[in-house]
């Protein structure tokens, strides 16, 4: 019988995958972080490895590099669940050694069984016919194929019943996240203030991995994003401002709509979004146009205001980034204009500016705009910002019916 280590501090998500794996015949055992994954290896002498990357303590780049140090487990394969958000840590697992990465976000229990098998194999143990099976055939490969129908059902009850438990507990965990946000939002001192990020971030984590389980990518995506914000915030303080926490408390209450509206299981990728950015500043299209990339989300990027306006007036847009001091037409002046194309009314607007006094926030909203982030701003949260309006977009049928 082949062995397995999972090392994951979610303790729901860790045993859906022993769960999971165990069924399929695999001894499977579990670690809560990468200290007692090490220990656990050591002695179990697994056939794999399947680890989180955002481990307390230790992370999961830090557990790779050592696994890969020990000559008995250099090349033990190492599958690793990933953030795809933190291309940064996913480059670092890659550099260290890991086998294979997994986006959390939308990776379930079956597609997780199909590449520990495609890795390792099966598990060496002749999977359960039922009785017409067992009479007709004797073949492993024969007894699979005569029970797939029967295993295809048996996923189905499992995850029908994982996203009912899912739903379920989704009003608790609104309440602990805004409770989490208004103790963040209240903290003046910052080893106070950083305690408060590090809580939030460990439970939008959990929720992260919760989500895909159970099928709600939507809800998946949007927790991923968040989550790794919340990482920069916590791992780089000076960036905590107005901008960055109102961003993150915007997540938060669109989350509590996602839990309201978006509980349905889904099977998709991000719907595509036509988004229009508009900055006189080549440096700070691209970084926009980088960020709307992390999310897989594409761009028209432009320079002049005046060209914005005729591509408004030409076609339709989901999202519209507005820089605020440009030559020849204001953002706000655009805005207003835009305001009034029959087709962009309601399109969502987020201004982007150096310019963030209060002043200059009533201005933005007087001219038809819907949110604001203030320069320099991070990747990530401009990718936040950006996947709060395309996915509530994507709501808004299910809303109005």
């Amino acid at each position: 019988m082949k062995k397995i280590l999972i090392i994951e501090d979610d303790q729901i998500v860790a045993h859906v995958y022993r769960n999971k794996l165990n069924g399929e015949g695999y001894q499977t055992e579990i670690a809560p972080d990468g200290e007692n994954g090490l220990k656990t290896m050591r002695t179990l002498k697994p056939d794999l490895i399947v680890l989180d990357l955002m481990l307390p303590k230790m992370s999961g780049v830090d557990v790779i590099r050592e696994v890969r140090s020990e000559s008995e487990f250099a090349k033990l394969p190492i599958v690793v669940f990933s953030n795809t958000y933190l291309t940064n840590m996913v480059q670092q697992a890659w550099k260290a050694g890991a086998n294979k990465c997994l986006s959390k976000a939308a990776c379930s229990p079956r597609e997780v069984v199909d590449v520990v098998r495609k890795t390792i194999g099966d598990s060496g143990v002749m999977p359960p016919a039922s009785p017409d099976a067992k009479a007709k055939v004797d073949d492993k490969a024969k007894i699979r194929a005569a029970n797939a129908d029967a295993d295809a059902e048996a996923d189905a009850a499992f995850q029908r019943d994982l996203h009912r438990q899912f739903v379920e507990s989704l009003p608790a965990t609104l309440v602990t996240l805004r409770t989490n946000l208004q103790n963040l939002i209240k903290a003046e001192d910052e080893t106070v203030r950083l305690k408060h990020i590090y809580e939030l971030y460990r439970r939008i984590h959990a929720l992260n991995g919760n989500a895909a389980i159970a099928g709600l990518l939507t809800i998946a995506q949007m927790s991923a994003a968040l989550e790794a914000l919340l990482k920069e915030l916590y791992e780089k303080p000076k960036n905590i401002n107005p901008s960055t926490l109102r961003t993150v408390a915007a997540a938060v209450d669109f989350l509590g709509v996602l839990f309201e509206h978006g509980t349905q299981s889904e099977k998709q990728d991000l719907p595509p979004a036509n988004i229009l950015v508009v900055d006189d500043e080549a440096i700070s299209r691209r970084a926009i146009v980088y960020a709307l990339e992390k999310a897989q989300l594409q761009s028209v990027n432009v320079e002049d205001p005046n060209a914005a306006y005729k591509l408004l007036s030409e076609n339709s847009f989901d999202l519209v980034f507005l820089d605020v001091d440009m030559p020849g037409m204001t953002g706000y002046e655009l805005c207003t204009k835009l305001r009034n194309l029959p087709g962009h009314k309601k399109t969502p607007v987020v201004f982007v500016t150096v310019l963030s006094d209060f002043d200059n926030r009533t201005s933005s909203m007087m001219a038809g705009g819907n949110d604001f982030i203030a320069k320099p701003f991070l990747f990530i949260e401009l990718t936040v910002k950006a996947l709060i309006h395309v996915l509530r977009g994507k709501l808004q049928p299910a809303k109005s019916s």
